[in-house]
């Protein structure tokens, strides 16, 4: 990759050689790029990592403590192996590469090559990339197992990802359609009141599965697929007396599927599909009294062959960094109360 780490000159002291790290990339253009506009890249490796990197013609030396600089270094020698393999770099790359950076030898290629290859969801408009530790296991688990779910809080990338692989594997041929579900709990009763057909009622629930697919796909082959049926986005109360064949299947908002709704969609998984369910057990807004199917699910299907189950916390937040700490913030008071 041309990257290389380069040895303090003989007269620096020690004291100088254990606050300093130096690496030196060849090709100028890249380093530009890497550094960003007015150097707001470095900047935010900097702000987040506690170190400080000065620019000396095609090197940046990394000053700090050595776990933080290893990490940074880490850090700068995956996102130069991104734009050499002709990606941008933009601040959540930036920030994934952080979350998932460790430290690494200089003469070591094993976590470059995890940045440069990653695991990459291509699809029609723009590479999809795990940004932290727990979404590339549960990337990896949708694509290996029939059944996955995808627990924890809200803006960890649940939904985005499932709808995401859905898409990569309906453009590689691997399903021939995409099947999105979310119960309408909130309608409840008053669906019936609402103005409009069915598809005009039930719409506004299924917004944020509409903005993911608008996110991958071009509107006027959304439009299309939906059209053709080869994209379905109903509610989950649509899904009963069906068998789901050749799907890639996604229930959002799970915690508000009621237990009877839980397994009545998990059995309608049919030869060829395969199904994601995800939910936030901290946000049932299911009556009083009522079971959450996401929690009984947990609880039955927990060591069954062909099922598994990835968790999120606070930390794989990849909205505003604000809404891991507000996260955090209700998760102690919980913990206090």
């Amino acid at each position: 990759m041309g990257i290389s780490a380069l040895t303090p000159p003989p007269n620096r002291t020690a004291a100088e050689d254990i606050v300093e790290t130096v690496l030196e990339f060849p090709d100028n253009r890249l380093l530009i790029d890497l550094c960003g506009e007015f150097d707001r890249n470095l900047a935010q490796i900097e702000h987040q990592m506690g170190v400080h990197i000065l620019r000396r013609g095609n090197r940046l030396a990394v000053i700090g403590d050595k776990a933080a600089r290893e990490q940074a270094a880490a850090v700068l020698r995956s996102l130069y192996a991104r734009l050499e393999s002709g990606r941008d770099v933009a601040a959540g790359d930036i920030d994934g590469a952080m979350r998932m950076g460790r430290p690494v030898d200089a003469d070591s290629a094993e976590q470059i090559e995890l940045f440069s290859t990653g695991m990459e969801l291509r699809t029609r408009k723009k590479p999809i990339e795990p940004r932290t530790e727990a979404q590339k296991a549960y990337v990896a688990n949708l694509f290996q197992h029939e059944l996955g779910f995808g627990i924890g809080p809200a803006g960890t990338g649940k939904t985005y990802l499932a709808v995401a692989v859905g898409v990569t594997m309906f453009i590689s041929g691997a399903v021939e359609k995409i099947i999105l579900s979310r119960p309408a709990v909130e309608a409840g009763e008053r669906l019936g009141f609402l103005p409009g057909d069915m598809k005009e009622k039930v719409d506004p629930y299924m917004q944020p599965l509409y903005d993911a697919l608008n996110d991958f796909l071009p509107s006027k082959q959304v439009e299309k697929l939906l059209q053709e049926k080869r994209i379905e986005i109903a509610p989950l109360a649509f899904m009963r007396g069906r068998t789901l064949s050749n799907a890639f299947i996604v229930l959002d908002e799970a915690q508000n599927a009621t237990t009877m709704q839980m397994k009545m969609f998990l059995t309608r998984l049919g030869e060829g599909s395969r199904m994601v369910i995800t939910g936030d057990r901290t946000q049932v807004d299911l009556p009083r009294g009522t079971a959450s199917g996401l929690a009984e699910a947990e609880r039955i299907l927990q060591g069954v062959r062909g099922v598994t189950f990835n968790y999120f916390t606070s930390k794989d937040v990849v909205r505003h960094p604000l809404v891991g700490r507000i996260i955090e913030a209700y998760e102690a008071d919980e913990a206090r109360g």
